[in-house]
């Protein structure tokens, strides 16, 4: 896999472990009570799996170990490192060759929508104007899945020792065009440096999102073009490592697989200063930048191939580990069931 359990640290590891050991003191209640629920309307959502059937069984492997074909998917770099991990993993059940790029989430739903692809990876919701140019090529039949939770984290040079809190109002000033131009603009007793941004490009639903949640979110606000901007992650980690008045963002894993490379800015939302976490993310606490990623493929290629209901199948049993292995948050049970329902209705 791209990314490995050692770019976990010691904290994460253990929260690591106490999920999965509570997963499983879960599935040993739902076990001894006959796995039967009913919906909570509206219960406060949790991590335990309630249910066995979505758990992998052996018909599944058996079905798995007898498919073959190929999966083409494309879009989000951020929803990147989980879907290289799942085609990974499914590779060594199955026959079937899965492919794995990154152009964007933008990028992505233009070849999803020309039929080049039959999974599109997104870290923001599909927009209108792209569903309509999915239906002008006969594409109608859209599935939205979501796959996992991220922490859009903000970053910046690991000696920088004033920065390491800031406001929504302030990472505002700090990535609109016309705003702060150097960091004693956003406080005054912070150094009169010029600050130099790194930032996804336009076509990643990363940007679309911190540009909603942040530029947006003051009127008249628009996103600064006079930065580094770059559909490659790994690019922008490099340039903010580089330069000590540097700030940026991108998913969360990327900021764990660079390691001390950089520091993750604290958001103060209106709460109080919040680290980008898997505790908070998953608490929704890190707010307005924790998110939901997904993935998008269509009702008929769910009925029509196997090896693509498998293989989503698969992606949504394997998130437990998967997810946190390459950095970013499981979602909650009644979350993911609703996922599991969604394939179900349509493959066969």
């Amino acid at each position: 896999m791209t990314f490995q359990k050692s770019i976990l640290n010691s904290a994460q590891q253990r929260w690591l472990l106490l999920l999965i050991t509570g997963l499983a003191a879960v599935a040993l209640v739902a076990v001894a009570c006959g796995g039967d629920s009913e919906e909570s309307g509206g219960a406060a959502p949790t991590n335990d799996r309630s249910s066995a059937a979505d758990q992998p069984s052996d018909d599944d492997e058996d079905r798995y170990a007898e498919l073959s074909g190929e999966i083409r998917i494309d879009g989000s770099s951020t929803v990147f490192p989980i879907a290289e991990a799942m085609a990974e993993e499914f590779g060594h059940v199955s026959d079937v060759r899965v492919n794995v790029a990154f152009s964007g989430t933008g990028g992505g739903f233009e070849k999803f929508c020309r039929g080049e692809t039959q999974i599109s990876n997104a870290s923001r919701p599909i927009k209108d104007g792209e569903v309509e140019a999915c239906a002008e090529n006969g594409i109608d039949d859209i599935v939205e899945i979501q796959v996992a939770i991220d922490a859009l984290t903000v970053m910046i040079h690991p000696d920088n020792d004033f920065a390491q809190c800031m406001t929504v109002g302030e990472l505002n000033q700090a990535f609109r065009a016309d705003g702060a131009e150097k960091w004693s603009d956003l406080r005054a007793e912070w150094p009169d440096d010029d600050i130099i941004a790194y930032y996804p490009g336009a076509d990643s639903g990363t940007f679309d999102y911190f540009n909603e949640a942040i530029i947006e979110a003051f009127e008249g606000s628009t996103h600064r073009g006079d930065g580094t901007p770059s559909e490659d992650d790994n690019i922008l980690a490099l340039g903010i490592g580089r330069d000590k008045n540097a700030i940026g963002y991108f998913g969360f894993a990327y900021f764990l697989e660079a390691g001390q490379s950089l520091q993750a800015v604290s958001v103060d939302g209106g709460n109080g200063c919040v680290a980008p976490s898997f505790e908070a993310a998953l608490a929704g606490e890190y707010t307005p930048l924790s998110r939901p990623l997904f993935v998008y493929t269509r009702a008929s290629l769910l009925s029509e191939r196997p090896e693509l209901a498998g293989f989503m199948r698969f992606f949504l049993e394997s998130t437990d580990v998967i997810v946190p292995e390459v950095g970013y948050v499981t979602m909650p049970a009644d979350l993911l069931a609703e996922q599991f329902a969604k394939i179900a209705a349509h493959a066969n």
